[in-house]
């Protein structure tokens, strides 16, 4: 087994008015974060579940400082290891990373996204051996860093692996006074395909250093007849937030699980059925038995969830599994929703259990033997087609449950156009070949708001070509599953922070505005209001007639660029035509007119040394109809 991965995780945070265009700098990068990671080592055709939680500060000026991290993995991990680093962000908000830890150097790709936190990846892995991974940073508050600021009901979800590479999932609740005992706690568990609700009989935590919000968290609980506990390292985001993550040695009894505890917002009077009254876009990932694949491979899922308020729902989803796409429209099922926000979901001998955050929001888990585990959150009022899906977004495969998994992270931009969307962007990959950094992306999408609402389906041409399906959550969040993909994840994405989304079109200019048909040429403009985004703009052009004048299906205006040009061609024509020239891009359409005239008649003059008489015969011939 390879010598054991350190987690390392940049973070940068954009500070801007809003609509103010933002370019990338190391000063994003400044103050307290924390960071959770999932990930996967392996090397010489072994592989096994890694994690990471941690905290770090940020100077601004490209040096990291007061690192600590814990991370768990076959054979051990690291417990509060100290640690420095260095790291640069580019113009477009992608960024890289060097991490000093444990006498060792790890590389990081990072992209940042409009609400200050990131998306990142390792980037070490080589040849078939390394570590895989993504997670996320955010911003953290010291001011929380203490047992006393943990108060009020929380819902928490972690999964992952034990040291077989068998999958388990818990999720649950806890209610804390801030005085380091957990009481109300329910949870229930999905190890390795066996479904249980929880017992539990103590449970307690401790944030037990001040200064970098690391803390403990113990459970105890019955589980197939016999005691269980779990020991857990976590790091406060805020009072609100928590990155948890169990430390204990990795075995069949104590799998490594990571994940999130988030507080509830729980209603006046407890959850009811009435809390799942809406659309809920979920994403879970898993890993599934297949009768035509050795051991296990991964499985992920997305799709919208729409309870009626009273006990029934209708699901529409899509996924890859066991290497085939497989899509189900508007299949109906219950639910039931207790007080303290667990939730259960039948649907075709299926089930769902769930844990509530918040009104149409929650961790799930589903009751079969993939052991999907995600989240699910409420998809934004109102029909949502291609128009929400726009501007700039930054993205990752999240959770990788399998060394095999193609991980990236990336900024993007979507361009909103109807019936057809182009999604442009720059990726760094990290896999278990090698990496990757600034490789071009490029899709189609068409997102429709029947039968499910926000369904998009994706074409991918690069860095690889393949299908795929969108769920979109809001205009600034949707999510992706990979069909053609054997081995996939659950794609995120979210606001980008170049303020690309109020990047539009402004104007259209055309020059000369008026050619002769057939001769003659013109050449278009265009002008954005800002500068492009990372992955460049791409404009969509047409012509109202294409018999007289034609344009390119579309025209890139490049990354940090305002403007591109592009040849309008003509055809000769016997009557003076005006012609639209049409150009669209972020919802915005522009327009020119093109006048295309016929060829002038040609008196062309008498040649000086012709003859008398053919000079006459010239100008007869001139003037002859």
């Amino acid at each position: 087994m390879k010598k054991l991965c350190v987690l390392a995780l940049v973070c940068l945070v954009l500070m801007i008015a809003p609509g103010v265009k933002a370019q990338g700098s190391n000063a994003e990068l400044n103050g307290n974060y924390a960071f959770t990671f999932d990930g996967i080592t392996g090397a010489n055709g072994i592989s096994n579940g890694f994690a990471g939680v941690g905290r770090f500060s940020a100077d601004g000026a490209g040096n990291l400082a007061n690192g600590e991290a814990d991370t768990n993995a076959v054979g051990g991990g690291l417990t509060a290891q100290p640690f420095t680093g260095t790291y640069s962000i580019g113009a477009d908000h992608r960024g890289v990373m060097t991490f000093n830890i444990a006498g060792g150097t790890k590389r990081f790709a990072i992209a940042m996204l409009a609400d200050g936190s990131a998306k990142f990846i390792e980037t070490d892995a080589a040849g078939g051996a390394g570590t895989i991974g993504s997670g996320r940073i955010e911003k953290s508050t010291p001011a929380a860093f203490s047992t006393a600021q943990i108060t009020g009901e929380y819902a928490f979800g972690i999964a992952g692996q034990d040291n077989a590479n068998n999958r388990a999932t818990i999720t649950g609740r806890f209610t804390s006074g801030g005085n380091g005992t957990l009481t109300n706690v329910a949870g229930d568990v999905n190890a390795y395909g066996t479904v249980s609700a929880l017992t539990f009989t103590s449970a307690t935590y401790t944030v037990s250093n001040a200064a970098t919000g690391r803390g403990t968290m113990h459970l105890s609980f019955q589980f197939s007849g016999g005691p269980v506990s779990l020991d857990l390292v976590f790091y406060v985001v805020n009072g609100g937030k928590l990155f948890a993550m169990v430390n204990d040695t990795v075995t069949p009894a104590t799998p490594l699980l990571n994940g999130t505890v988030l507080r509830q917002s729980v209603p006046t009077g407890g959850f009811t059925n009435a809390s799942l009254n809406s659309n809920m876009v979920l994403y879970m990932t898993g890993l599934a038995a297949c009768g035509n694949v050795t051991g296990t491979v991964p499985k992920a899922v997305a799709g919208v969830l729409t309870g009626n308020g009273a006990g029934t729902f209708s699901l529409s989803f899509d996924e890859n599994f066991c290497h085939a796409a497989n899509s189900v429209t508007a299949t109906p099922g219950t639910y039931t929703v207790g007080s303290n926000g667990r939730t259960t979901m039948t649907l075709n001998g299926d089930g769902i259990i769930g844990y509530l955050v918040g009104a149409n929001e929650g961790f799930l888990i589903t009751t079969d033997p993939a052991v999907l585990s995600g989240f699910g959150e409420p998809q934004a009022a109102g029909a949502l087609t291609n128009s929400a899906v726009a501007g700039g977004y930054a993205g990752v495969a999240t959770d990788p449950t399998a060394f095999s998994v193609n991980v990236f992270s990336g900024e993007f931009s979507a361009n909103g156009a109807s019936p057809t969307g182009n999604l442009t962007g720059r990726v760094d990959i990290g896999d278990a070949s090698g990496s990757q950094s600034g490789a071009s992306f490029a899709a189609t999408y068409s997102v429709s708001s029947s039968p499910a609402n926000g369904r998009g389906t994706v074409n991918l041409t690069a860095p690889n070509g393949g299908s795929a399906v969108a769920y979109v959550v809001s205009p600034t969040k949707f999510v992706v599953v990979p069909l053609s993909d054997p081995n996939p994840a659950v794609w995120e994405f979210d606001r980008a922070p170049s303020a690309s989304a109020a990047v539009t079109l402004s104007t259209l200019a055309l020059n000369p505005t008026a050619v002769t048909g057939g001769t003659q040429s013109s050449t278009g403009t265009v002008t954005l209001s800002g500068a492009a985004p990372s992955g460049g703009a791409v404009v969509s052009l047409s012509s109202n007639n294409t018999t007289a004048a034609r344009v390119p299906a579309s025209v890139t205006v490049a990354a940090g660029a305002t403007t591109a040009s592009f040849t309008v061609s003509t055809s000769a024509v016997t009557a003076s035509t005006a012609v639209t020239i049409s150009a669209a891009y972020g919802g915005t359409t522009r327009t020119a007119t093109l006048t295309v005239n016929p060829a002038a008649l040609n008196f062309g003059a008498i040649t000086a040394n012709a003859a008398p008489e053919q000079r006459r015969i010239n100008l007869v011939a001139k003037f002859t109809f």
